[in-house]
């Protein structure tokens, strides 16, 4: 019973982060236009396989809010 809990509980992480790397799959042959390093979707990536798909997924969406011309980028790492 343990491990079916613990398996649930895993799905939704494992879900996003599949999301995140097809994403990283498309837009693989376009040039990249992120500011900082690593890049937005390996740092939402990296957030959502540390911390899972709610806590992580948010922190994604903060760094891809700030990602934008008037910021000055630069390393910003996972938390």
């Amino acid at each position: 019973m343990a491990t079916l809990v613990r398996e649930l509980a895993v799905w939704p992480r494992r879900a996003v982060a599949g999301l995140i790397r097809a994403y990283q799959l498309l837009a693989a042959p376009f040039p990249s236009a992120c500011r900082y390093t690593p890049s937005c979707s390996m740092y939402a990536l990296e957030a959502v396989r540390r911390y899972g798909a709610v806590r992580g997924g948010w922190l994604g969406m903060r760094r891809i809010l700030r990602c934008h011309p008037f910021r000055p980028g630069g390393y910003d790492p996972v938390p």
